[in-house]
């Protein structure tokens, strides 16, 4: 009777994962590249680990409720205080699961840093990407061509991207492969992905940037070869649109549900002139340490600096000058 029981609920039990699982697919527990692989081990690992201190205390719960039930009778002792036994497996087995849990996230944090460029005999396809209100900008540098809401490469080959905003902060995230990332305007962050297999992986903005944000989604396409790689450049090329810093005031306005667009050729270094106009008084040097400099002042030392006619006892802010601060700037 207990063995077809214990087979029932095994049976059930099982049923019940496959099911739970199954709502998994296309999620993190359901990678198509390494670096998916690695951080999906890593949450069941941690997981367990959990459910070493989980498991136990809800089955002592309910034996303790079960045992010391009133109408079992069982003895009172309200002067009991201590136990040794207790204070140590209550002290021992969350400590050696902390000290286990540390060392795996040490390791783990340096194996999986979003910055740390993949190994493979092949090159790196470098892919800048532009978070906007609401849509994703990517630009082939290497290849001279953007798209919006289309991300493909091949598989097996390591994808470098740099990653900043034109707008709020977003998060870049290809839950099949890897490693979500924020991206803030003025800066850069990064992150190297790769898929081991061909197919179709959902993109999308991981953190709430507005009213657009539901619509805010990609494809990130792995080709099964480099040649399919290469025809998808070609018709991408074959676009008449050019992305220019007029075309891309136009995209940088607020849309929601944005169809995918192709441009055929990009201005050079347009992605780092998003990022550096954020950037106030970049290049400047502050000449005069821990004062608040004129803008007069430093463009004249600017000036004078290139033009070799200014020695350093020349740049002295006179007393009658005006002090700003940067609020007042």
């Amino acid at each position: 009777m207990i063995l077809l029981l214990i087979r029932i609920l095994s049976k059930i039990t099982l049923a019940v994962t496959m099911a739970l699982l199954d709502g998994c697919q296309g999620g993190v527990l359901d990678p198509k590249g390494q670096v998916g692989v690695e951080e999906k081990q890593l949450i069941i690992i941690a997981t367990v680990l959990m459910l070493l201190v989980v498991i136990p205390v809800i089955f002592m719960t309910l034996y303790f409720a079960w045992k010391y039930r009133e109408s079992r009778g069982e003895i009172y002792e309200p002067k009991w205080s201590h136990s040794a036994k207790i204070e140590t497996i209550c002290w021992t087995i969350p400590i050696v699961i902390v000290v286990i849990l540390s060392i795996i996230t040490w390791k783990s944090t340096h194996s999986l840093d979003p910055y740390k460029p993949l190994k493979s005999d092949g090159k790196h396809i470098n892919v800048q990407v532009i978070s906007l209100n609401w849509k994703w900008l990517f630009i082939y540098p290497d290849l001279g061509i953007a798209t919006v809401n289309e991300l493909v490469f091949p598989k097996n080959v390591p994808l470098s991207f740099k990653i900043s905003s034109d707008g709020v902060m977003n998060s870049f995230f290809i839950p099949q492969l890897g490693s979500q990332i924020y991206s803030m305007a003025g800066m850069i962050t990064q992150v190297h992905l790769i898929a081991n297999e061909p197919g179709t992986f959902k993109g999308y903005s991981a953190n709430y940037s507005g009213a657009g944000f539901s619509g805010m989604k990609f494809n990130a396409i792995a080709t099964p070869n480099e040649t399919d790689f290469d025809k998808w450049v070609a018709k991408v090329k074959s676009s008449d649109k050019t992305l220019t810093s007029v075309t891309y005031a136009e995209l940088v306005k607020d849309t929601t549900n944005n169809p995918v667009t192709y441009y055929g050729e990009v201005t050079p270094n347009l992605f780092h002139q998003v990022v550096m106009k954020y950037m106030k008084d970049y290049g400047h040097v502050d000449l005069l340490k821990a004062t608040s400099l004129d803008s007069r002042i430093i463009q004249k030392a600017d000036s004078g600096l290139q033009n070799g006619s200014m020695n350093q006892s020349q740049i002295v802010q006179k007393p009658s000058d005006k002090m700003h601060t940067e609020v007042d700037k």
